[in-house]
């Protein structure tokens, strides 16, 4: 028998996605970094053992810059996850890219501010170990398998998801102002979203394969007209697609490799450096 309390891929869900699992286990894990967002979900699909985790919490009662992301990712690794799929809702820097457009981004720019975005910060853990210093590679900051699974999936929905492009991560909990969002398209950027980041770099520092999926929910205020984007609008909108994603993600989640058959950069970003603490 499978132990419940054990999964192999992790799902985090965002605005508007608070539940994913039917049949489920609820465990709440402790972390060296605090506790995470809220309990996990486990449960199966297809053959699969996932943890299902709430990113702002089953209340949504967590702010973007305010999620614990280090105890998230520590939490879903801990209970055996090795790949992670993080649907978030976006905004759409182009008129191409408007609401229900499902876009697998393949880069990420950073313009959070006050994240906590590293285990490798020289801090003393509660058991006294002493992270060491230690830099990873985030030039390519998607799995290359878990994307292919995810497009893969989205056209066996019959839903052509946007392959690639650039997701911008902001602070929030507040929209962009017209002026950020001209910036952000003069840039080239795709798509604006408050929780990418540092979800995808310490997804990386702990040798987990990490796939963003960004549902467009609205277009960013400077590719727009009228008076901007609400949060009501938001969740209208991926409530109206929340069972198509729903879909993607449980055929994304069949179509991923079994861990120990994972051969991506993703599971030796460490390159055998020692991170000097024990990976959960």
């Amino acid at each position: 028998m499978a132990n419940t309390e054990n999964a192999e891929i992790g799902v985090i869900g965002g605005s508007g996605f608070y539940s994913f699992l039917d049949d489920v286990t609820e465990i709440q894990v402790a972390t060296p970094y605090g506790a995470p967002s809220d309990s996990l979900f486990l449960g199966e699909i297809a053959g699969r053992r996932v943890a299902f985790l709430p990113r702002h919490g089953r209340a949504h009662h967590l702010p973007p810059h305010r999620i614990n992301y280090r105890a998230n990712l520590w939490a879903l690794r801990s209970v055996g996850a090795r790949q992670v799929l993080g649907p978030c809702a976006v905004g759409g820097l182009r008129q191409e890219y408007g609401p229900g457009t499902l876009l697998v981004p393949d880069q990420m720019v950073d313009r959070t501010k006050s994240r906590e975005q590293t285990y490798f910060d020289g801090m003393p853990l509660p058991g006294g170990q002493v992270p060491n210093v230690v830099h990873v590679s985030l030039a390519d900051p998607y799995c290359p398998v878990g994307r292919r699974a995810a497009l893969e999936a989205a056209r066996g929905q019959d839903w052509e998801a946007v392959d690639g492009g650039t997701l911008v991560v902001v602070e929030g909990p507040r929209f962009s102002t017209r002026a950020e969002s001209l910036w952000h398209q003069a840039q080239g950027w795709s798509v604006v979203g408050m929780t990418g980041h540092p979800e995808a770099a310490l997804a990386r520092e702990l040798e987990l394969c990490y796939t963003s999926l960004t549902l467009v929910t609205d277009l960013d205020a400077g590719a727009e007209t009228g008076e901007g984007v609400s949060h009501e609008e938001v969740l209208q909108v991926f409530a109206a697609n929340v069972e198509r994603l729903r879909g993607v993600l449980f055929d994304a989640v069949a179509g991923l490799p079994e861990n120990d058959a994972r051969d991506c950069l993703c599971a030796k970003a460490l390159g055998g450096m020692d991170p000097g603490f024990e990976l959960p």
